[in-house]
């Protein structure tokens, strides 16, 4: 899906930006070619580095991984510094160039950047660096990014490189001939009609087997969730409210990063009983939407929605790649009170959670793998996409400093994606006391990167100040300015906390 959704202005490719201080590194430095070394020796710690993709002629059948033994660590890690006087614009706006190029699928689908230069950015040690690394979302998720972190780095200054033994077992692959590649393909398509009916009786008899209290209930979560019945099926009253991330994205992103303390996260959470931590980070991003938009006049009166990946790896620890679910949550970004968004995005949680459990966390994995590339583009574009606004996702990272040939990584942020319908994707990593959050938006839709910031930090200070005893006010909802041709909203009581989106797989059930 990732490999065929990319075209035109889309590039389906995620990555890290570390910021690394070289006076931990023996001698108080860190060279290009230390560099190089150390992520050299550090290339069959895991199978991504090496794997290059074939593909199928005429879209027969999936695309294939093979292992390149001939890898050009040189031609993937490149060296660029900023001009002066290097700020963090100057750093964010070079990672957003970067971003914005694809990758060549001529080679394993990944490149790293160092970057030098950053002598001029608050709270970073003078003479850091910044290290940039960029995989493609078909080969990689976020609890597999976490994995790759790992691998290319150590958890002290001075510890030596990989022992040849200690690697794993690389095997070299060579390239199919076209006879292999058709029957492969024909063998594949054949094995994949029993395997739609298999699953489609055993999607019926999972559907079947629920109680009526249960088939009740599931009726109900999917009214409030907002997905439409047969009968409303192309209406858009439930579909969530149009912002200005929902059009086409350009060909260019921008970059922004904040840094918050996992402490005050944690503190959010104790005012809110049962909130956990990606509930608070949910609210924060829907505060930020709240200033963001209500700045501009541009706030829905309705709640908008975020794609929440879900991790699959529990599930089936043999597989590697991208293993991911999707669900689609409230964010409550029309809900000014802070505490009174945080219950709300609790309270919608909970259903999207309820009815994963009903209708199963690997209901999309499956649906995915046996529907056709050109299928599954359809389903995305005019099923999954009308129901979302933006992506927001949040990967736990070590909570230990790790180091770069040996210069210790004082902050990192995972890049992401933005998409047609979704031009906007904010996504939080956890490392060493920081929840570092990087916002990734089409430029046409955020012309300023730095004002979305600012949002996010006042609306996690707005988190951290407010007082638990305050019940939510009646007038918590910001209402937005009437604007032509729109219809003033009705004025409520009191601010709206029902939930309006559901994993997507309950769409498909």
């Amino acid at each position: 899906m990732f490999l065929h959704l990319e075209h035109g202005n889309q590039h389906m490719h995620v990555a890290g930006l570390g910021i690394y201080d070289p006076s931990t590194a023996p001698g108080g430095f860190v060279r290009f070619k230390d560099i190089l070394k150390f992520f050299g020796a550090r290339l069959d710690t895991t199978p991504v580095f090496r794997r290059r993709l074939v593909t199928v002629p005429l879209d027969l059948d999936r695309p294939y991984w093979i292992e390149d033994p001939d890898v050009d660590v040189e031609y993937h890690v490149r060296h660029i510094a900023l001009p002066q006087p290097g700020d963090w614009r100057q750093l964010c706006i070079q990672v957003a160039r970067i971003h914005s190029r694809p990758l060549d699928r001529g080679k394993p689908l990944w490149e790293a950047y160092v970057i030098e230069g950053l002598d001029n950015i608050p709270g970073i040690p003078r003479g850091s660096f910044a290290f940039y690394t960029k995989f493609h979302h078909a080969a990689i998720d976020g609890e597999g990014g976490t994995e790759v972190m790992r691998a290319i780095h150590s958890f002290a200054a001075d510890e030596p490189a990989p022992e040849e033994g200690g690697r794993r077992t690389r095997v070299r692959d060579r390239e199919p001939t076209q006879v292999e590649l058709y029957t492969r393909a024909l063998v594949n398509n054949v094995q994949r009609v029993p395997r739609a009916a298999r699953f489609s009786l055993q999607t019926a008899r999972r559907l079947a087997g629920l109680s009526p209290g249960y088939m009740g209930q599931l009726k109900q979560m999917l009214q409030e969730a907002g997905v439409p019945s047969v009968q409303t099926v192309r209406s858009k009253v439930r579909r969530p409210p149009v912002t200005r991330f929902s059009g086409k994205v350009s060909a260019h992103r921008v970059v922004e990063l904040v840094g918050v303390p996992l402490a005050g996260i944690r503190a959010v959470r104790q005012k809110v009983e049962g909130a956990t931590i990606n509930d608070v980070f949910m609210a924060l991003v829907g505060g930020a939407l709240n200033k963001y938009l209500g700045a501009k006049g541009e706030l829905p009166d309705r709640s908008m929605t975020a794609q929440v990946p879900m991790t699959l790896r529990g599930e089936d620890k043999g597989e590697a790649g991208n293993q991911i679910g999707v669900a689609v949550m409230p964010l409550h970004s029309e809900i000014t009170d802070p505490l009174e968004r945080l219950r709300a995005i609790g309270q919608g949680a909970g259903k999207a959670k309820a009815m994963v459990g009903l209708v199963g966390k690997d209901l999309t994995k499956h649906v995915y793998d046996l529907l056709p590339a050109a299928a599954s583009e359809l389903f995305t574009r005019k099923v999954m996409l009308p129901t979302m606004n933006i992506v927001v996702s949040n990967v736990r990272g070590p909570d230990v400093p790790m180091y770069l040939a040996g210069a210790q990584m004082v902050a990192f942020a995972p890049v992401s994606i933005a998409i047609d319908g979704l031009g906007l994707n904010v996504t939080g990593f956890s490392y060493h006391g920081t929840l570092w959050i990087c916002a990734v938006a089409c430029r046409d839709m955020m012309p300023d990167p730095a004002f979305f910031a600012d949002c996010l930090r006042g609306s996690f200070a707005e988190l951290l100040a407010a007082p638990v005893d305050v019940e939510p006010a009646a007038e918590s909802i910001v209402k937005p300015r009437p604007r032509s041709k729109a219809r003033r909203p009705a004025r409520r009581a009191k601010p709206r906390t029902s939930s309006r989106a559901a994993p997507r797989k309950g769409r498909r059930a």
